[in-house]
């Protein structure tokens, strides 16, 4: 049963914390009992906002990125949380570097929920307003997916109580 996510990119300042943003429309949309948290392999970022392009981009499509703030993985998280997704492949390596053997299993492309040609979100930093669209529409796509197999979990503990 998957009741914690955490989203992980490298300075969780755009890809993370926009999929944290989407996540939160989803347990609405989708009434999930879910704890969600986005998180950097790297905490450069640490304290600071998400980018104000994420937000930007992601407010237009009705997104929340209140009182978000950038924070690096820590230990404890691989035992916190049920899922841990990863937005590229680098950033799935230094977890894997991090995670306990017997947790990574938990560890998984952010990507990996829906078929889109593409297995990792471009990370839009160094790119133009163009990207953070392109990451949302992904980031989208994969993560409903996500939620209405979260749903459905949650449904059949549901009908079994």
């Amino acid at each position: 049963m998957i009741n914690r996510i955490l989203f992980v990119c490298m300075g969780n300042i755009c890809r993370s914390p926009t999929a944290e943003a989407i996540f939160r429309a989803k347990i609405l949309k989708y009434q999930l009992a879910t704890v969600i948290d986005s998180a950097g392999t790297i905490g450069f970022h640490q304290g600071h906002g998400p980018d104000k392009r994420s937000v930007e981009a992601g407010e237009k499509r009705g997104l929340d990125f209140t009182a978000m703030q950038a924070r690096q993985v820590s230990v404890e998280d691989f035992e916190h949380f049920d899922l841990i997704l990863a937005a590229d492949r680098s950033n799935l390596i230094e977890l894997k570097a991090m995670c306990p053997a017997y947790l990574q299993h938990k560890l998984q492309l952010m990507l990996s929920f829906a078929e889109l040609g593409i297995e990792e979100v471009p990370d839009p930093y160094y790119g133009d307003g163009e990207g953070f669209e392109r990451v949302l529409d992904l980031l989208e796509a994969s993560l409903d997916v996500l939620a209405q197999q979260i749903q459905r979990q949650q449904a059949q503990l549901t009908n079994i109580e």
